[in-house]
């Protein structure tokens, strides 16, 4: 079997038995892609060896890709061979004799401050109540998904749920209508892996907003299940939440980039901060290993070390020794 033939039934046939979002499916077809490209699409799956490995994993750092991206792409390439191993295809891995080092990988979270939060949110109520008079309502009975005071509520729901339950951007575009019990005050999430969550809402004020965006939504007719729309009336995008998020930020004077995820790491990174439990706060997240969730702690550790050199008591006791 070649790799061109090898590539599609690979992508076709792991897929068919393991849940996974389309951004990870996008993210394999590349990688392999990329891999195929390299090594020729008429080698024969059998050829695949350790040197074909480490030469594209030492090309791939002299074209400047970060070790992380690096080791995400042997990865899905040693998934790939291990799929053709179980398969029958292979009769084993290249990778047991392959020993490669990726250099340095840390990959801290980027967190908004208190400030930069406070000022995006500002900014989403402050454009809904432009013409609302402060009310959270709609003018058109029925409403309409491309209404602009539709679209509004929307924005400003979208941000409140983004930072009260700190889901993936992915999680948000995915959830539907059903997935909100709101007499519970949660959401089903159907986070990575396919695994399932529930969020919180605790927020009363958030929760109000949920509330009333979800009245509007009811009564806009189309047959897509999302809770939110675009302005056809179909499920609207990750893309296009992110850039919701980015139009929030530059209006709210917010000077640097902003993603949907870096709302997901400043809550992680508060609640810590806050002294809420690293275990609740893997549950919060949906993390599969405590790990990942470590690396909060570093950013809380360094915000405590900053604040120690300002405000420790021995740096005015010091001063009249």
């Amino acid at each position: 079997m070649q790799m061109n033939r090898a590539c599609i039934e690979f992508l076709n046939g792991y897929f068919s038995t393991h849940e996974r979002s389309e951004k990870t499916k996008a993210a394999y077809l590349s990688d392999i892609t990329q891999f195929q490209e390299f090594v020729g699409s008429d080698l024969g799956l059998l050829l695949i060896n350790g040197n074909h490995i480490e030469r594209w994993a030492a090309d791939l750092r002299e074209k400047g890709y970060a070790p992380a991206s690096i080791r995400r792409k042997i990865v899905v390439l040693k998934v790939f061979c291990s799929y053709w191993v179980r398969n029958g295809a292979m009769t084993e891995s290249p990778f047991w004799r392959v020993k490669i080092s990726y250099g340095r990988i840390e990959q801290l979270p980027r967190a908004l401050t208190e400030i930069e939060m406070r000022d995006i949110l500002r900014q989403a109520k402050k454009e809904h109540s432009a013409n609302n008079q402060g009310e959270i309502r709609i003018y058109l009975d029925p409403p309409k998904a491309s209404a602009r005071e539709y679209r509004k509520l929307r924005n400003l729901t979208l941000l409140e749920l983004l930072f009260a339950t700190g889901m993936r951007v992915g999680e948000v575009s995915s959830i539907d209508v059903k997935d909100f019990f709101i007499k519970e005050a949660l959401f089903k999430i159907k986070g990575k892996g396919g695994r399932e969550r529930l969020a919180f809402i605790v927020d009363k004020e958030t929760l109000q907003v949920l509330k009333e965006y979800l009245k509007v939504r009811m009564k806009i007719e189309t047959p897509c299940p999302a809770l939110f729309l675009n302005a056809a009336g179909n499920r609207r995008s990750t893309q296009a939440i992110a850039k919701i998020i980015a139009r929030l930020r530059e209006n709210g004077g917010v000077k640097r980039n902003v993603t949907p995820h870096m709302l997901r790491h400043t809550v992680a990174t508060l609640l810590l901060r806050n002294g809420v439990d690293i275990r609740v706060v893997q549950e919060f997240l949906g993390h599969a290993s405590i790990a990942t969730t470590q690396r909060y702690v570093h950013i809380v550790k360094e915000h405590m070390i900053r604040e120690l050199k300002k405000r420790h008591p021995s740096l005015n006791l010091r001063k009249n020794i």
